[in-house]
C-alpha cells in the first residue's frame, strides 16, 4: 500500500503544481512494480500480459503505471474520446515517449499539426520569450503580431502560387472557428449580392459527402456524417451535400447559394483529392451565381502536399475566394486563420465578427515563425522527396498484399492506404511495435508525419508498418 499512497500523494501534488514529471514517473513506476508483485488479475488477463511482453511497445496492461494514471483521471473527464492506453509525456522531433519510458515513431503529427516536429528548438525559444513579453490584450487593442502574421499569410499565399487575389486575414483560435468565420462571411456576401437582385434567399451552402469541417454548429452542418450530426440535430438550415468529383453536384449550386465549402484533399473522409477539373468547374459555377468558394485547407495545407497550399498546384481558374487554415499553423499551439479576397473583405464591416483570444500576440508570433518555416522552398522540396520514400515502400506493400492493400492515395505527406477490411487491429499492431498511425474514412490508414521527418526514420517506420501488417494478417488467418 505504500506505493499506492505515494501515487496518491504525487497526484495531489501535481494538481497543486508542486510535483515534477520525474516524481510522477517514479511514483507510477512504484505502482507498476507493486501491482506486478501482488496482481490478482483473472487468468485470461494474466496470459494476455505475458503475450504482450513479447512486443517491444505492448500497450500498457491493466496493472500498469499508465492504467493507474488513466483510472485516476477518467472520473473527471467528459468521455468524448476513446483512447488507447499509452500515456504520452514527452516528444522530440518525430518521436513520442510514454509514461513507461517507451519510444514511438509518430506518423500522425497530432493529426497534421506538429509539422515541424515535437519540441522544435526555435519554436520553444519564441514561446518562452514572448510569454515573458506579452501574451494577451484582446482585440480591443493593437499588438505587434496579429497584423504581421496576417500580412505574411497574404504574401506567402500569393508567393506560393495560391489564391492569387488573397487580400486580408482574420486570425482566430482553431480550424472550426476558421470555418465558422468563412461560413459567416459567405452568408454576409450572400445577403449583399442577393439583396442587389432582390433575392432574400441567398443563404444556402453546398458541402460534400465524406468531408470534415469541424464540430461547432456551423462547421458541423457542413460535415454530412450522421455519427457527428445526429446527436445535435436540428442543425443550421440551408446546407446541401454533393459527392466529390461528381458533376451532378454542380446542380446544387443555384442563385440561392451563398457559398460552397470543400477540402481540396479530404482528410478525415479518407484522403480523397478533388480533381483539378472538378475544382475549376466549381469555381466557374460559383462565379456564375455569385457564390463564395471556400477551400478548407486546415489539414491538407501548410506545406503538407509539397506546396504551401494544396490548391497551389492549380491554375487561377480554380482558386477560391476564402482559404481556412489552422492545425500546422501553430505547430501545436492553438491558432487558426481565414484568408479572404478583397471582394469578400469589402462586405465585412466593424462588428460583423470577432474573437477574444484570436490573434493574441503569443499565438500570432508563433504562427509567424511556423509559417516562415513551412513556406520555405527548401522544406517544401524536401516534402516531395520524402514523399517518394513513403510511396515506394507503400507500393511494395501493395505488391506483397494486393488483395488487402487496394489503393494508395494522397500527395506529399498526407497519404491514405485503402485496405479491404477494418484496420483497427493493424493500428494497434503498429503501435505495439513502436509506430503511431491513425485511420480515416472507411478502412483507410492515414499517414501524416512531421514534414521534417528524416528519410531514414521514415523507412524505419514503414518497416514497422510492414511488420505489423504481416503479424495482423497472420493473426487474422488463424481466426
Amino acid at each position: 500500500m505504500s506505493a499506492l499512497r505515494a501515487f496518491a500523494r504525487s497526484s495531489r501534488a501535481l494538481i497543486a503544481g508542486r510535483a515534477t514529471l520525474s516524481q510522477q514517473l517514479r511514483s507510477f513506476s512504484q505502482v507498476r512494480v507493486l501491482s506486478a508483485q501482488t496482481s490478482k488479475l483473472p487468468q485470461e488477463e494474466t496470459e494476455a500480459i505475458k503475450a504482450a511482453s513479447l512486443l517491444p511497445n505492448a500497450d500498457p496492461t491493466a496493472d500498469s503505471a499508465s492504467q493507474a494514471f488513466i483510472s485516476s483521471q477518467a472520473p473527471y473527464m467528459v468521455a468524448t474520446y476513446s483512447r488507447p492506453s499509452p500515456v504520452f509525456t514527452r516528444g522530440h522531433g518525430v518521436h513520442l515517449y510514454d509514461l513507461e519510458g517507451r519510444k514511438y515513431i509518430d506518423f500522425t503529427a497530432g493529426i497534421a499539426v506538429t509539422a515541424l516536429g515535437h519540441a522544435d528548438s526555435e519554436f520553444l525559444r519564441i514561446l518562452n520569450e514572448q510569454s515573458y513579453v506579452l501574451i494577451h490584450t484582446s482585440n480591443l487593442y493593437h499588438n505587434p503580431w496579429t497584423g504581421t502574421l496576417s500580412q505574411l499569410l497574404v504574401h506567402k499565399t500569393k508567393e506560393s502560387g495560391g489564391m492569387y487575389d488573397a487580400s486580408r486575414a482574420f486570425i482566430c483560435n482553431s480550424g472550426s472557428e476558421a470555418n465558422e468565420a468563412a461560413l459567416k462571411f459567405a452568408r454576409k456576401v450572400g445577403k449583399i449580392v442577393g439583396g442587389q437582385k432582390n433575392n432574400q434567399d441567398k443563404y444556402e451552402v453546398v458541402a460534400f459527402n465524406n468531408s470534415f469541417h469541424g464540430r461547432t454548429m456551423g462547421s458541423l452542418s457542413a460535415t454530412p456524417n450522421p455519427k457527428y450530426q445526429a446527436p445535435f440535430s436540428p442543425l443550421v438550415p440551408g446546407f446541401s451535400y454533393g459527392n466529390l468529383n461528381d458533376p451532378k453536384a454542380l446542380d446544387l449550386i443555384t442563385e440561392n447559394t451563398c457559398g460552397v465549402i470543400i477540402e481540396p484533399i479530404q482528410g478525415e473522409g479518407g484522403i480523397h483529392a478533388a480533381t483539378p477539373e472538378f475544382l475549376i468547374s466549381l469555381r466557374s459555377k460559383c462565379k456564375e451565381v455569385g457564390a463564395v468558394l471556400i477551400y478548407d485547407e486546415i489539414q491538407c495545407g501548410m506545406g503538407r502536399t509539397g506546396k504551401l497550399w494544396a490548391h497551389s498546384y492549380l491554375p487561377k481558374e480554380a482558386h477560391p475566394d476564402i482559404i481556412t487554415t489552422a492545425k500546422a499553423l501553430g505547430n501545436g499551439f492553438p491558432i487558426g486563420a481565414t484568408i479572404v479576397t478583397e471582394e469578400v473583405s469589402s462586405k465585412i464591416v466593424l462588428g460583423d465578427h470577432g474573437t477574444t483570444f484570436g490573434g493574441n500576440p503569443l499565438a500570432s508570433r508563433l504562427g509567424h515563425y511556423v509559417l516562415g518555416r513551412l513556406s520555405d522552398p527548401a522544406l517544401l522540396s524536401y516534402v516531395s522527396e520524402v514523399s517518394k520514400v513513403f510511396m515506394e515502400n507503400l507500393e511494395q506493400m501493395q505488391k506483397r498484399w494486393p488483395d488487402v492493400v487496394r489503393e494508395i492515395r494522397g500527395k506529399g505527406l498526407i497519404l491514405g492506404v485503402q485496405l479491404d477490411r477494418d484496420p483497427t487491429a493493424l493500428v494497434k499492431a503498429a503501435r505495439e511495435r513502436g509506430l503511431l498511425v491513425i485511420t480515416a474514412g472507411e478502412n483507410t490508414v492515414r499517414l501524416m508525419p512531421a514534414l521534417v521527418i528524416h528519410k531514414s526514420t521514415a523507412k524505419k517506420g514503414l518497416k514497422i508498418l510492414e511488420d505489423a501488417m504481416e503479424a495482423w494478417l497472420a493473426e487474422e488467418a488463424k481466426s
